[in-house]
């Protein structure tokens, strides 16, 4: 697929794109970018992964910019993420898909934004934004995921700790994969190759920003997870403190009587409680007095 940059993003034949007239966009397979690849004319010494891409990256090349991204399933974080390669330079940029992960991208593209003053950048700066444009809400969903994990911990429930970690596993993999979306856009701010007019690297500059602040709510996100897990563990001390205490009271009760259980067990010859009509009423009021007045004063203290 072949498209120009005008005020819409429109598609193109093969021809038209090479003409030079506007920025052009190109997504190809890896097999059509291995055959056309000279036709672009694009200075590339260090050839874009297309084999196995685990990054998001840009490199510069002596006259072209090539790299990878690596963009999370947001569906499934954990799950396999969407991965292509591209190659740009001044008159355009070239999408190495394997699949139809970029297509998807164009046709929202081309259906939404209307540019009064269409360039390369300002392309680019909304491709990038696509990638990003619903992740505040996935961020916002995380969050009350949390509180309902938080609040049922608060009202003693059963926390869901499978779930606390699998939302901890997510936003760890967010917060690497806005690092390097974050250093993609500073990369190509810097603009070393000149690609770029230098009124419009403020494009570059605004998406990192926004990024910026998606880096930042996830961290926030994280530490929320940390005081989570210290709340229920906090809870789970409490709550082992509790069960610790009635069984230190109850062998705290039961020792008196299982000395006297012990003392009157020996059972020697010359022992005259054995021989008393009152011993045995007499051991069980014993036991009562001692049960009940460990009871009174452990409930004193506070300690029941």
């Amino acid at each position: 697929m072949y498209y120009l940059i005008e005020s819409t993003l429109q598609t193109c034949s093969v021809q038209e794109c090479h003409g030079g007239k506007h920025p052009y966009v190109a997504v190809l397979s890896p097999s059509a970018w291995a055959a056309e690849r000279e036709t672009f004319e694009m200075g590339i010494d260090m050839e874009p992964e297309l084999q196995e891409i685990h990054t998001t990256k840009a490199e510069v090349n002596y006259d072209s910019v090539t790299g990878t991204l690596s963009i999370p399933d947001r569906d499934n974080i954990a799950g396999e993420a969407r991965q292509f390669a591209f190659a740009l330079d001044e008159k355009g940029i070239v999408f190495i898909d394997p699949a139809d992960t970029v297509t998807g991208i164009l046709n929202r593209i081309a259906v939404t934004k209307k540019w009064r003053m269409p360039s390369l950048e300002r392309f680019i700066y909304d491709f990038l934004e696509q990638i990003i444009h619903e992740d505040s809400r996935l961020l916002e969903n995380y969050e009350k995921k949390l509180d309902i994990i938080d609040c049922d911990i608060d009202h003693g429930k059963d926390a869901d700790l499978e779930g606390l970690s699998d939302i901890r596993n997510d936003l760890r993999d967010l917060r690497t994969h806005y690092s390097q979306l974050i250093e993609l856009a500073q990369e190509f701010e810097e603009n070393e190759n000149n690609f770029f007019k230098a009124e419009n690297l403020r494009f570059f500059r605004l998406f990192s920003s926004r990024v910026s602040r998606l880096h930042d709510m996830v961290n926030s996100l994280l530490d929320y997870t940390g005081q989570i897990r210290d709340t229920y563990q906090s809870r789970l001390d409490v709550k082992q403190n509790r069960i610790m205490t009635v069984l230190t009271i109850v062998t705290t009760i039961f020792m008196p009587l299982t000395l006297i259980v012990g003392w009157y067990g020996m059972n020697f010859r010359y022992m005259p409680e054995l021989e008393s009509v009152w011993g045995y009423p007499a051991v069980i009021l014993l036991s009562l007095l001692i049960v009940i007045g460990s009871l009174i004063f452990f409930k004193r203290k506070k300690w029941l």
